[in-house]
């Protein structure tokens, strides 16, 4: 009876998942063209300026909406694993340093000032970069949304226990009446989180992504305090063995 439940859950998912997919493409195609068109309407003169206003909002929403159907994808495809991870050891503080680079001038925009801490030594992980990168772009870029002007966002890289940590904390804008968990669940439930702009996704994203290389993602809330903990194994020849035997996940448009 458990193994028929187990399975059914699988099927409900893989259909969800296939469905959601499947539409988002149905939508890129039409929203591709309207993006198209506006670009050519920008670069026509225009001379009412209602209609170059009117031109600016079809602009945003409609770049908003193809960064929504993407998200989707990119969502659906982490949470079921269709994915091609390719885990090799890789420099955590470099790849860190690397990131903030770019989103230092981005928070500073959004009146938000970065502290980075991380150790001396080098901290090695087996991961894969391109999908590590995603996920503090996402963490970073949540921060750039949510996080409350005038405040400071934290990103730390520390040694504890054999693992390696990524901590980013911020302070809201607005108090979290939500567990950590249900703010991730945003693909099941979405109507308790759904209380500012954005897809939303990003969370569900970079906790499959985590899982996909065999790292932890846990969200801590308190109060406006937000904290995202990502937890990688240090890198050894042993992890390298256990790698080399894991499932290979097969890239799937």
């Amino acid at each position: 009876g458990m193994t028929l439940a187990v399975e059914e859950k699988m099927r409900s998912e893989r259909f969800k998942t296939e469905l959601i997919t499947n539409v988002s493409h149905d939508i890129k195609t039409p929203l591709t063209s309207i993006i198209n068109y506006v670009d050519l309407l920008k670069s026509e003169p225009l001379e009412s300026e209602k209609a170059r206003e009117y031109v600016e909002v079809i602009d945003r929403h409609s770049t908003r909406l193809k960064k929504l159907t993407e998200d989707l994808i990119e969502a659906s495809k982490a949470s079921t694993g269709v994915l091609n991870v390719d885990r090799s050891p890789c420099e955590i503080g470099v790849l860190l340093t690397q990131v903030t680079g770019e989103y230092a001038e981005k928070l500073a925009g959004c009146d938000l000032d970065l502290v980075t801490t991380q150790p001396d030594h080098p901290v090695t992980v087996l991961a894969d970069g391109r999908l590590l990168w995603r996920i503090l772009d996402n963490l970073l870029s949540n921060a750039c949304k949510y996080g409350q002007p005038g405040t400071r966002v934290y990103v730390s890289l520390t040694v504890q226990n054999k693992n390696a940590l990524i901590v980013v904390r911020n302070i809201s804008r607005n108090p979290l009446n939500i567990s950590g968990d249900e703010l991730m669940e945003r693909f099941v439930r979405g109507d308790r989180s759904r209380s500012t702009d954005g897809s939303g996704l990003g969370l569900s994203i970079a906790r499959s992504l985590s899982e996909l290389q065999g790292a932890e993602f846990a969200i801590d809330i308190d109060g406006d305090l937000f904290k995202a903990i990502l937890t990688f194994p240090l890198f050894s020849n042993s992890s390298m063995q256990k790698s080399a035997d894991a499932r290979v996940y097969n890239a799937v448009e």
